[in-house]
């Protein structure tokens, strides 16, 4: 594997800003830095994400007596035009 000198690291740079273009190069070098150490901790093992010892700990609370619910039903409804009968229509196939 080659080694990367300075030239090299150069144009590298220079082809990243014209591909990304100023505004958005530090954003993606800060996204790719970030991932690198996140990389570099998770294989070292190193946990900085762990709730200091002077952290008060999770209680959870006593869940609520459940209380009876009342079911109401609604009263039917009568409809005039209930008592009155409904016709049907069938649709007939198109005549060739």
């Amino acid at each position: 594997m080659p080694n990367l000198g300075a030239p090299e690291l150069i144009i590298i740079l220079i082809i990243a800003l014209i591909v990304l273009g100023p505004k958005k190069l530090p954003e993606v070098g800060r996204s790719v830095g970030r991932g690198m150490r996140e990389f570099k901790e998770s294989l070292s093992g190193d946990d900085h994400d762990q709730i200091p010892a002077d952290t008060p700990s999770y209680t959870p609370m006593e869940p609520a007596a459940a209380q009876p619910v009342e079911a109401s039903v609604p009263e039917p409804v009568e409809s005039s035009r209930a008592s009155e009968p409904v016709e049907a229509s069938v649709a007939k196939p198109p005549s060739e």
